[in-house]
C-alpha cells in the first residue's frame, strides 16, 4: 500500500509539474499577447496625439474662415443696402413717370377742343399771312 501511496504521490507531482509547464506556457503567451497590446496601444497613442493636433490646426482654420466670411458678409450688407435704395429710388421715379403721363393724357383729352380750335385758328392765320405776302 505503501508503494501506491508513492506511486500516487509521483502520479500528483508529475501532473503538478504538467501543470506548472503548462502555466507557464500559458503565461509566457499572455505576456506576449500584453506586450503586443502595449505596442498597439502606444502606436495608437502617438497616431491619436497627430490627430488630435491636426483637428486642432483645422478647427483653427475653420474658425479663422468663418470670422473672414462674417467679416465680408458685413460689409456686402451696405452694398444690399444700396441696391435696396437704388431699387426704391427707380420705383419712385417710375411712379411719377406714371403720375406725369397721366397727367398729360387726362390734360390732353380735356383741352381737345381747345387744340382743334388752336390748329384751326394756326392754320387760317397761315393762309392769310400767305396771302398777304403774295400781295
Amino acid at each position: 500500500m505503501e508503494g501506491l501511496l508513492y506511486i500516487a504521490a509521483i502520479i500528483a507531482a508529475v501532473a503538478f509539474a504538467v501543470l506548472v509547464v503548462f502555466l507557464a506556457m500559458t503565461l509566457k503567451a499572455s505576456q506576449r499577447t500584453l506586450n503586443n497590446v502595449a505596442d498597439t496601444l502606444e502606436s495608437l497613442e502617438k497616431q491619436m496625439q497627430g490627430i488630435t493636433t491636426e483637428t486642432t490646426e483645422l478647427l483653427n482654420k475653420t474658425n479663422q474662415l468663418a470670422e473672414d466670411v462674417n467679416q465680408k458678409a458685413t460689409k456686402l450688407d451696405g452694398l444690399f443696402d444700396g441696391v435696396k435704395g437704388i431699387g426704391e429710388t427707380v420705383n419712385d421715379f417710375n411712379q411719377s413717370l406714371r403720375q406725369f403721363t397721366s397727367s398729360i393724357s387726362r390734360n390732353a383729352t380735356q383741352n381737345q377742343d381747345k387744340a382743334s380750335q388752336a390748329v384751326t385758328w394756326g392754320a387760317a392765320i397761315m393762309d392769310l399771312w400767305k396771302k398777304n405776302r403774295h400781295k
